[in-house]
């Protein structure tokens, strides 16, 4: 037997125990949910590549063997490999039976936190008879010695030294190579991660997909406890200074901005959109003129500032109304995102349907498993566009591609059923490069190509017999880094516009508001309840006395009301900005909403 013959059953052999694992998981949990023998065939296809990256991480080791047997005499494989086939046995058999076992009072996949209930196993097994354990334990174990002989049998016992070493050795290096992509997951953008596998509007499904090896490693350098961060003030100080902010009542008196309250809706996030773009918000002057010649007719949101600084922050606080953090990313918890609201699952429980358009990888930061888990339906990415045009930028299809495939999208949806589709643009950002060439400064070239791109579509959708029926909102992610930095304010200084045949009148819109507040904001102009998004104010309500925003990046925050703005080291612990004077209140207050935002993470 070849070495690669070797390492290819061995790899056969993980991958069926993976699968059976799968099946017996969802078997064993079918009084969760109930499934059909086609939903099993889907779990084990939408798990596939994520099984193969767990199964090349487990074979490093037999490669290193075959490709150190190769320089040596007769190399006794079987025998060096012995004791990393228990442990593997072993561990793979407690995973995967601990994963189906505890999956019934979880209700998420396995992960770091049971450790935790290892140092106090009195409580885990309080729940459960002692006939239950033994049970367990025992299938445990012979599962183990199943898997440890079925590696064990395709193993050889002797590899010989062969011929033509050299050749050999470039073929085992190509191997290797092979093994750290399926490791990462592929050649694109993102690594893997536990979203890949997510696929259905169902938890349990998207659960049955991940593979739970896989998803306890990954969470490992995830695990933190996050109510201790940041614990700087007494509690009593801290609900002081925190109660009040984030009024979140059911009887709201809105200022009524729309013509219906059932609009087809249309968000179209625009990459690094910053205030710096955009003239009216003090920008550079001419980089955006469709957005300048779009103002007029729309809902302008003069003071709106982005929560934080990177995409897969913006994008939870923009769907799930959700506050943004320094150091954690919410959208990377794949056990957190399934208990976020969302505006797209508010907007299924009335009727709509939901689509995400994004021309670049969205499995990128667990994006593909925040939006299914969210509530997104159908997700359109560079998957579902031809390879020349997914190869005209680095990140994916340009924005006029991307563009109009919203616009064909749109135009086919029936006219009976409301709809909710999410545009992500992507040209506007490194490298820069766009199939535009109107400034000469290729960052805001960029910048001026995704704005044509953007108002054409919107002068396309005017076409649509749907017009008088739509509301589009433009807004970013975040902003960008140009002449800026993160102490700056304007840096979260970002535009937001309400556009359509849906608003009632165009208007100036002043309040101080956050991406996170546009949940509440919008659900209340459509008469949907909003006390599920705890982060999110309806900034039109008579609730909204005190309006201020605060924001975030690694290390520091901002809080600005309107007494001034405060930007303070949360490293250093000192104030770097006040304008336009020193406030400690404002300090206390945006202290009080990190710590207070810290502590519900770790509740949750």
């Amino acid at each position: 037997m070849n070495r690669l013959s070797y390492l290819i059953r061995l790899m056969i052999v993980l991958l069926v125990v993976f699968s059976l694992g799968k099946t017996i998981f969802m078997v064993y949990n079918q009084s969760v949910e109930s499934f059909t023998s086609s939903d099993v065939w889907q779990v084990l296809r939408h798990g596939f590549t994520m099984d193969l990256s767990t199964n090349a991480y487990l074979l490093i080791i037999p490669w290193l063997c075959c490709f150190f047997s190769l320089w040596t005499g007769s190399f006794p494989l079987r025998k060096v490999l012995i004791p990393y086939y228990i442990i593997t046995g072993i561990l793979l058999s407690v995973i995967i039976g601990g994963d189906a076992v505890l999956y019934e009072f979880w209700k998420f996949k396995l992960n770091a936190s049971v450790f935790s209930y290892m140092q106090n196993p009195e409580g885990a097994t309080s729940s459960v008879s002692l006939w239950f354990i033994a049970m367990c334990i025992i299938t445990f174990l012979l599962a183990a010695i199943l898997i440890i002989l079925a590696l064990m049998r395709v193993t050889p016992k002797i590899m010989s030294q062969p011929n033509h070493r050299i050749l050999r050795s470039l073929g085992m290096i190509l191997l290797g190579g092979f093994l750290f992509l399926c490791i990462r997951g592929g050649v694109q953008e993102s690594t893997m991660n536990v979203g890949v596998a997510y696929y259905s509007p169902s938890l349990f499904l998207n659960h049955s997909a991940v593979n739970p090896a896989f998803s306890l490693i990954s969470s490992i350098k995830r695990t933190k406890d996050y109510s201790n961060e940041f614990d700087w003030l007494q509690e009593e100080r801290r609900k002081a200074a925190f109660d009040g902010l984030y009024p979140n009542e059911t009887e709201d008196i809105v200022d009524t901005l729309l013509t219906t309250s059932r609009p087809n809706i249309l968000i179209v996030m625009m990459e690094s959109f910053g205030g710096k773009f955009v003239a009216e918000l003090g920008g550079i002057e001419g980089v955006s003129p469709n957005l300048s010649r779009l103002i007029p007719e729309g809902i302008f949101w003069e003071n709106f500032y982005a929560n934080s600084f990177r995409t897969d922050r913006g994008t939870v606080s923009i769907f799930s109304g959700w506050i943004s953090y320094p150091t954690v990313s919410l959208m990377r918890l794949p056990d957190r995102v399934g208990n976020l609201p969302s505006i797209a699952h508010s907007l299924q429980r009335v009727g709509y349907s939901t689509d995400y358009l994004y021309g670049g990888d969205i499995k990128i930061m667990g994006k593909k498993g925040y939006l299914v888990a969210t509530g997104y339906e159908t997700l359109i990415s560079d998957a579902d566009f031809s390879l020349s045009e997914v190869n005209e930028s680095k990140w994916g299809v340009n924005d006029s591609v991307a563009a109009s495939r919203t616009f064909e999208i749109l135009r086919s949806k029936p006219v009976d059923t409301p709809w909710h589709l999410v545009f992500q643009t992507l040209s506007s950002h490194e490298p820069f490069e766009v199939p535009y060439h109107r400034l000469a400064d290729k960052k805001l070239n960029a910048f001026a190509f995704t704005d044509a791109c953007v108002g054409a579509l919107v002068d396309s959708l005017r076409t649509l017999p749907s017009w008088d029926n739509t509301l589009i909102i433009l807004l970013p992610d975040h902003g960008y880094l140009y002449d800026l930095t993160y102490e700056n304010p304007e840096f979260f200084h970002c535009p937001m516009l309400w556009l359509g045949g849906a608003v009632r009148a165009p208007r100036r819109m002043t309040c101080l508001m956050n991406q996170s507040d546009l949940p509440a904001t919008l659900l209340s102009q459509l008469a949907i309840p909003h006390t599920e998004f705890p982060w999110s104010r309806n900034v039109l309500s008579r609730h909204y006395s005190y309006p201020f925003v605060y924001c975030n990046y690694p290390s520091g925050i901002l809080f600005r009301d309107s007494t001034g703005v405060s930007v303070y080291d949360i490293e250093g612990q000192r104030s770097i900005t006040e304008f336009p004077s020193s406030s400690p209140e404002r300090i206390l207050k945006a202290k009080a909403i990190l710590q207070t935002s810290y502590d519900c993470l770790g509740k949750q």
